[in-house]
């Protein structure tokens, strides 16, 4: 069975964008179906949509965590719960990365004709963002392991 981390990366390589990637990577393992991953994580690459915000495989991540965490409750008690797992994705794909924005990762504004060029000049999606997804992927499965007394 490959890690999660090593199959975001495939999937990165196969043209998915990174929100898909992570989540596709994770989510099946949490009871979302890989199609159902890739159709919902689609309008995150980029940033959000190619807005050069926070970066896709981080919101691929944090989509896999509230499927693993979430609780479907509006009480306050237990949305807490839920922020706790994705406080610590945030924080430390922040610490191993130095920032959450697709920009600043990249050093280009995909939301600029000329940032979408450059980043499809450069190779950027083959040479940049596969070590994001794949952190992304590894730290949601670091947080699970631990969240379940594996390891982690």
């Amino acid at each position: 069975m490959m890690k999660a981390g090593d199959e975001a990366e495939s999937l990165m390589l196969q043209e998915f964008n990174c929100a898909q990637s992570v989540l596709a990577s994770c989510g099946p393992a949490l009871g979302l179906d890989r199609d159902t991953c890739l159709r919902l994580a689609a309008p995150f690459g980029g940033g959000l949509a190619r807005s050069g915000e926070t970066c896709g495989a981080l919101t691929g991540a944090l989509m896999a965590l509230g499927l693993a965490c979430g609780v479907p409750s509006p009480l306050a008690e237990d949305k807490d719960r839920g922020y706790g797992p994705a406080r610590e994705l945030v924080d430390r794909f922040r610490q191993l990365h130095g920032t959450l924005l697709c920009r600043d990762l990249l050093g280009i504004d995909m939301s600029t004709p000329e940032g979408l060029q450059a980043f499809r000049d450069r190779g950027l999606h083959h040479s940049q963002c596969p070590r994001f997804v794949r952190s992304a992927a590894e730290l949601v499965q670091e947080i699970l392991a631990r969240r379940a007394g594996t390891g982690g």
